[in-house]
């Protein structure tokens, strides 16, 4: 009598509808605010939590709607709780008054199954402050904060000139071949080599790294339920793919470096790394060995590529847009070069190899 009941009872859609419903009193469960919590919206929706409320086109201008609604600490749920300051003040407060503190970065699923913990941007903890540590030391003795790089700059500008110079006068598209330079910058300091214009292989590695952290900004997704999308095909698999390419392309720079290494003449930051692996060969647990450093010389090349070459773009955009700003500045193309580098750290660079 009772496996009749139970058997008429469990019909497909009543499954349904208690997993609906016991998926939502889990994530509920899971997700309710600890007590003194920051204030925030009184409600959310189960699983994409504020996420309807956020509108990407204006979401610097919502920060602000929100600290007048809530204050200038307050919570918001995007997959997870998270607490945003506003002002100034306050987030001097906590990053530098109380550092410590925040040291740790949050636990993001995409980060920690691309980067597992490595590099300069992934990792964590112990073997995050070594690699820091060490990173800016490296980049110090370089000439970190010196006029140093400008000849450098100068010379991957003729080169860039040239480019633009083929195009006699000709409306082209200039993003590619200013990523292009700034690349070539990037790889003289960790490589110790530049790149012609023309490497068709280097000029899909460059696609690769943009259309990778396009991908890497869009996937909130991933982040909201790892578990699924790690199952499911979709856009964040070329995330995986792209980065398998670029990382055996590093592997084959490091490979090439250790073949006439030489401690006593570092070149660039891959010999530097490889001197400091002889160094902390006791210590596993801060990171220097082959597999991490290729992830943190392509943190430095990527960011490094990426963020300056925006700056660049973005500064040519503004000049097409008010043209009486145009030549006020005859060095303005290297000037920016080498103000967009200090951004990630070197700004002196050793003997390119190749050019």
């Amino acid at each position: 009598m009772s496996v009749l009941f139970f058997s008429g009872w469990l019909d497909p859609s009543s499954v349904l509808i208690f997993l609906f419903v016991f998926l939502i009193l889990v994530d509920l469960i899971k997700n309710k605010a600890p007590k003194n919590f920051p204030p925030g919206p009184p409600w959310s929706l189960p699983f994409v939590g504020d996420l309807f409320r956020i509108d990407s086109d204006r979401v610097h201008l919502q920060v602000t709607e929100f600290a007048k609604r809530y204050g200038n600490i307050y919570s918001i749920r995007i997959g997870q709780r998270i607490v945003v300051l506003n002002g100034l003040q306050l987030v001097k407060e906590a990053l530098v008054e109380h550092g410590e503190n925040f040291a740790v970065r949050p636990t993001v699923p995409l980060s920690e199954d691309i980067m597992l913990n490595k590099g300069l941007f992934g990792s964590n903890g112990y073997q995050w402050k070594q690699q820091r540590r060490f990173a800016l030391s490296t980049l110090r003795n370089f000439g970190l904060g010196k006029r140093s790089l400008e000849s450098q700059i100068q010379v991957e500008c003729r080169f860039l000139n040239d480019v633009i110079d083929k195009s006699q006068g000709q409306p082209f598209e200039p993003i590619s071949v200013v990523n292009n330079a700034v690349a070539n910058i990037i790889s003289c300091l960790v490589f110790g080599d530049r790149f012609d214009y023309s490497d068709s292989y280097f000029q899909t590695l460059l696609k690769l790294i943009n259309e990778l952290l396009y991908l890497e900004g869009g996937i909130w997704l991933y982040n909201m339920f790892p578990w699924l999308m790690r199952r499911v095909p979709g856009p964040h698999k070329k995330i995986f793919s792209h980065l398998g390419i670029l990382t055996d392309f590093v592997k084959l720079k490091i490979k090439e470096h250790k073949e006439d290494w030489d401690a006593s003449t570092p070149r660039d930051y891959i010999d530097s790394f490889l001197s400091e692996m002889e160094k902390w060969k006791d210590d596993a647990e801060a990171g220097f060995n082959e597999d991490n450093l290729c992830f943190c010389t392509l943190d430095l090349f990527t960011a490094g590529t990426e963020t300056t070459s925006t700056t660049l773009n973005w500064a040519l955009l503004y000049m097409i847009k008010y043209p009486e700003i145009q030549g006020s500045d005859p060095i303005f193309s290297c000037s920016t070069f080498e103000q967009g580098l200090t951004q990630i750290g070197p700004v002196k660079l050793p003997s390119c190899r190749n050019g």
